[in-house]
């Protein structure tokens, strides 16, 4: 069984995708999400950084729809569009979890939609 995951507190789909969804009420899987102010639907000024800690509270604000939370996270993975932003975004993550990170895997790639810099998504347990 699955349930879709909707919140105004993080951007709307840009395309035919679901911002999250609970697995058999247990796991939640999220969208890539980019830097986008869910207010304006824009990428945050600021570069590489500004938009991984944008992306980060766009998932934190889906998992708290999901009744989760950063500290259920069990994997992420981040798509730079310049592996050169590397230390950049790894710093502004680090700060978002204490403790025990999850796992994590972090790719460059050709081009991420909207012209971002930044995608990040994640698998999460439900509370």
């Amino acid at each position: 069984m699955r349930k879709i995951i909707e919140t105004q507190n993080a951007p709307a789909a840009i395309g035919a995708y679901s911002q999250g969804v609970i697995h058999d009420g247990r796991l939640i899987f999220t969208a890539g999400q980019l830097g986008i102010d869910p207010a304006t639907g824009e990428l945050v000024s600021g570069g590489a950084g500004s938009q991984a800690d944008r992306a980060m509270r766009n998932i934190k604000a889906i998992l708290d729809a999901g009744n989760s939370s950063l500290d259920r996270v069990l994997k992420v993975t981040i798509y730079l569009a310049d592996i050169k932003d590397f230390a950049e975004v790894n710093e502004v993550y680090a700060g978002f979890f204490s403790g025990e990170p999850p796992a994590r895997s972090a790719f460059q790639v050709a081009a991420l939609p909207k012209g971002g810099l930044v995608e990040i998504e994640c698998i999460a347990e439900t509370m």
